[in-house]
C-alpha cells in the first residue's frame, strides 16, 4: 500500500477545503493523522468497527484499552456518555482544552470502546481543525496519539509518513506539535479525580 498523501493545513483556521476531503477519509473507513491542542492523533470514524480494528493493529494496542473518542462539541457528549449537571459543568468550564474526561458510556459507545466497567474517554480538544472535520462527519472520531512502534511520540506530518505513512489514508499537516499529552480526569460519581496529569491544568 503507498504511503498515504500529506496535506498542508492551518490548524487554527481550516479551509473548508481540506475539512471536506479529511471527513471523507474518514467516512469511508479510512485512518487519519492530525494535530490537535496536545499532539499529533489517529483516528477513525466512531461508527465502523472495521476502521477500528485497523486503528487497533496499526498501535499495537491491547484490546482491552478502550482509545478516547473525540466529540466535536460539549452538546454533543452526551449522547455518547452519563453526564450529570456536575460533570457538565466541570467539562464547560475546561473545553474545549487538553483534557480527556472519563465517564459512563451510554449504548452508542461501541462496547470495543468503553472498559469493562462501561467507562469511556471523551477529549474536546482546542483545536478548531479536528472539531470542525468531527461537525463535518457529524459523528465522534475515536482518537489516539501517534506513536512509532516502540512507543515513541511523533510530532511532525514527516515522521508520521516515514513511520506509518503505508497503513494511513491521509496525514493532515499542521506543523511540529510539542509532546504533550492530555490531562486525563475522571468524572465518575460527582468525583474530580486526576487519572494522569498532562497539558491540561485544573484551578481550584
Amino acid at each position: 500500500m503507498p504511503a498515504a498523501p500529506i496535506l498542508e493545513v492551518d490548524p487554527q483556521h481550516p479551509s473548508p477545503r481540506h475539512v471536506e476531503r479529511a471527513a471523507e477519509v474518514l467516512e469511508k473507513g479510512g485512518l487519519l493523522a492530525y494535530p490537535t491542542d496536545t499532539y499529533y492523533g489517529l483516528g477513525c470514524d466512531l461508527t465502523s468497527k472495521k476502521a477500528i480494528d485497523r486503528l487497533y493493529q496499526l498501535k499495537g494496542r491491547d484490546r482491552k484499552k478502550p482509545m478516547a473518542i473525540l466529540c466535536p462539541d460539549l452538546s454533543d457528549v452526551s449522547k455518547y456518555a452519563l453526564v450529570s449537571n456536575f460533570a457538565y459543568r466541570t467539562m464547560r468550564q475546561l473545553t474545549p482544552g487538553p483534557f480527556t474526561f472519563v465517564l459512563e458510556a451510554t449504548r452508542l459507545v461501541p462496547e470495543m470502546m468503553h472498559t469493562k466497567q462501561r467507562q469511556v474517554g471523551i477529549r474536546v480538544p482546542q483545536a478548531p481543525l479536528m472539531l470542525t472535520i468531527a461537525a463535518k462527519l457529524g459523528r465522534p472520531i475515536v482518537t489516539t496519539s501517534a506513536t512509532d512502534e516502540d512507543g515513541e511520540v511523533l510530532i511532525d506530518a514527516k515522521s508520521i509518513k516515514d513511520m506509518l505513512g503505508n497503513r494511513l489514508d491521509l496525514i493532515l499537516d499542521g506543523g511540529v506539535q510539542p509532546n504533550e499529552p492530555s490531562t486525563v480526569v475522571s468524572l465518575i460519581g460527582d468525583q474530580i479525580e486526576v487519572l494522569r496529569q498532562g497539558k491540561g491544568i485544573l484551578v481550584g
